[in-house]
């Protein structure tokens, strides 16, 4: 089986060995040894985290079993929905995941209590973030229609572009021609006289 770790600090200034070692004793303490390490200096804020990706990818492939990490949160780049899509991608492909400093442990496989229990719980805190931001959409949307204000992107046309798409179509133009005479996305035309409609 292979043993894989994952260690991710934020900036540049801040050093890994405080995880690495962390999850040496552990997997010391397991009579385990980690085969293969990835590690990162990334901001969660970000994407684009290469190691994270080639670790999820040797997942899928089956090269890597179980995997051991810091904390549940260096795996992530925002909340519950992340850690429940983890959690569940690492249970889809038969990997054990073990977390030092917060003691999560879940294990592939539907035998274990706990890891259904967790897998349950992180699901439910995705359905309730995203209802949440659901929520707060449609309250600032209700706001902002009551004071008049359009919500939403802000328009790519100016009122010019607008009255110029109004006069093509006036003139027979298909929507198509017309996003082909004004250089713009055919969807850009076809949004902007439905709205004018």
């Amino acid at each position: 089986m292979t043993v894989a770790a994952y260690i991710r600090v934020s900036s540049k200034g801040q050093h890994l060995d405080l995880q690495r070692h962390a999850i040496e004793e552990e997997v010391g303490r397991r009579g385990e040894k980690v085969d293969v390490w990835y590690h990162e200096r990334r901001s969660a804020k970000t994407s684009q985290r290469p190691e994270l990706e080639r670790l999820r990818a040797d997942m899928r492939a089956g090269r890597v079993k179980k995997v051991y990490g810091f904390r549940l949160d260096r795996f992530l780049r925002t909340g519950p929905s992340d850690a429940y899509k983890f959690a569940e991608e690492c249970h889809q492909a038969g990997v054990e995941f073990c977390t030092v400093a917060d003691g999560l442990h879940l294990k592939p496989g539907t035998d274990d209590i706990q890891t259904t229990v967790l897998l349950f719980a992180f699901s439910l805190a995705a359905k309730l973030e995203r209802a949440a931001i659901n929520d707060r959409i449609a309250a600032a949307r209700e706001r902002l229609e009551a004071e008049g204000r359009p919500w939403g992107r802000p328009s790519r046309l100016t009122e010019k572009e607008r009255a110029k798409l109004q006069e093509l179509h006036a003139q027979g133009l298909s929507h198509r021609a017309i996003a082909v005479r004004v250089k713009l996305p055919k969807s850009t035309v076809t949004l902007a006289l439905r709205r004018a409609s």
